[in-house]
């Protein structure tokens, strides 16, 4: 392993994180420090198309996990008698169709898979949309899963009749391990779903009975510090030191970054960006209201997650350095910290994955407005990603009356973290300091928190707070530049989505 790791403190819990893009696993110490050396990352990716695609096999997210699992085991080597626990987090929301033995009928469709755009429109007609967006915590949506029930019966009804049950592709992955089709969900992940009551805490019966289905279809609820154990005998023997362990059910991993970066009540707001993007605040209490525009997801019986989210982000960079023949993105900083706020006279609207918060079109894609002979490749980028932060400024005016004053505003995931630029550009847009996280897998240190919490070993979710590496303050003149642009990204939303 190379580097001396007797300082880190046992017990040990082994984090993993399925995330959009990859699978990341590590062990954690009991202080929720990352052991150096003994962590797997490996890439994955939906199959995407035209059409609004966005699937996957989910037995290839379930080699890629499995196979990230026996690695950092095989590193861990002489600290694996340490592990106490596993904790896991999901990328949200997924969902795949399983039959009575719990074999996949269906892909994993994904929040980004848009096809089923006319079926929530229907929807929409037929609900009583703000009681439903009140008991659920969202508003009807292509990125939630009723939907999605809809499309499968419209579009494949000889697959629909073949599934027993809904669920989410962790508890897919812990139906294999544990060898049993009546694991649970917790609250938590099965609440980016759209058909949690969040204040009863059950699947919501008349938005079952709207789709077809009952309480049968779905995975009993639980909160995500009730484990699983006792493997099954394939995966005992493929994992002895895990074999009798605690598994925490799985939470939403946007709810782990918001533990992994200490933003665990409304003193602190999370500003995340990765291949998505989310700003959200984590509070206790009853379920609060939720401004039309955001969404509110359950961690837990006593805490929800507040916030809005966007199928835009790190891979709005991505599509431009594939498309436009842009530098690397160690020269982009540079590069645009040359140029003038705003002053390319691009409109955009960065709806390359569709749109969720604040619109929640259904309809959205990507426009750009005002392109011309003379605007560069960078110019475009640098609209592009203005534009992103135009997007966050919606989801703050909505969220940020109901924090508590003095809040620190705090920002994480690695295509932010990664430009220095951004990071000014989103502080201009917003009008208020961000500081940013020091802490590095923000979302697997949530993860291993909320397992040490289940354990004992944490008396709540910050006994060890968070670090933060630098703080960035707004410019009042670029602040007042991007306010006229925001005007100018409004009003072509308006006149092109309404």
């Amino acid at each position: 392993m190379g580097d001396d790791l007797s300082k880190y403190e046992a017990p040990f819990v082994l984090a993993v994180d399925i995330g959009t893009s990859s699978i990341k696993v590590g062990l954690f110490d009991a202080l929720a420090h990352s052991m150096p050396g003994i962590e797997e990352t490996i890439p994955h990716n939906q199959t995407v198309a035209a059409d609004g695609t966005s699937e996957e096999d989910p037995d290839q997210i379930r080699n890629a996990v499995e196979t990230a699992i026996d690695s950092v085991l095989e590193k861990a080597g002489e600290l694996v008698p340490g592990i106490a626990g596993v904790g896991f987090d999901c990328m949200a929301s997924t969902v795949l169709g399983v039959d009575r033995e719990g074999d996949p009928v269906t892909p994993v469709y994904t929040y980004a898979d848009t096809r089923t755009a006319s079926d929530v429109d229907r929807l929409r007609t037929e609900l009583n949309v703000p009681i439903v967006y009140d008991r659920t915590g969202v508003m009807q949506h292509t990125s939630y899963v009723p939907g999605r029930i809809r499309w499968l019966r419209r579009t494949h009804p000889d697959l629909a009749d073949r599934i027993a049950k809904y669920v989410d592709v962790s508890t897919y992955l812990f139906s294999r391990w544990f060898g049993r089709t009546d694991v649970k969900a917790s609250y938590c992940v099965s609440s980016w779903s759209g058909m949690l009551n969040r204040h009863d805490m059950c699947w919501d019966a008349g938005l079952l009975g709207r789709l077809g289905i009952t309480v049968e279809n779905l995975p009993e609820l639980a909160p995500w510090s009730e484990p699983e154990t006792d493997l099954s005998p394939e995966y005992a023997n493929r994992w002895p030191a895990l074999a009798d362990l605690p598994f925490f059910l799985s939470v939403g991993d946007g709810a782990a970054v918001n533990v992994g970066t200490g933003c665990v009540d409304e003193t602190s707001v999370a500003l995340t960006i990765g291949t998505t993007g989310a700003m959200r605040v984590l509070s206790r209490g009853p379920a609060p209201e939720v401004p039309t525009g955001l969404w509110a997801y359950r961690l837990g019986i006593d805490r929800t997650l507040l916030g809005g989210s966007f199928s835009e982000g790190g891979n709005v960079v991505q599509w431009a350095l594939d498309n436009l023949r842009l530098p690397s993105v160690e020269h982009l900083n540079a590069e645009l910290s040359k140029l003038e706020p705003a002053a390319h006279g691009i409109s955009v609207l960065p709806f390359i994955a569709g749109e969720r918060a604040t619109g929640w079109s259904t309809s959205a894609t990507g426009v750009l407005e005002g392109v011309r002979v003379s605007s560069r490749p960078i110019e475009i980028l640098q609209a592009m990603l203005e534009s992103v932060a135009y997007r966050f400024a919606l989801v703050a005016d909505l969220l940020l009356p109901g924090v508590k004053s003095g809040y620190q505003m705090i920002a994480s995931g690695g295509a932010i973290q990664n430009s220095p630029w951004w990071l000014q550009t989103m502080t201009d847009v917003l009008g208020v300091p961000v500081v940013v996280s020091a802490e590095e897998q923000d979302t697997s240190r949530g993860t291993a928190i909320l397992a040490l919490n289940a354990l004992g070993v944490w008396d709540d979710l910050d006994t060890h707070p968070a670090q933060i590496a630098e703080t960035y303050d707004p410019d009042p003149a670029n602040s007042d530049v991007y306010a006229e642009a925001r005007g100018h990204q409004a009003e072509l939303y308006s006149r092109l989505l309404g």
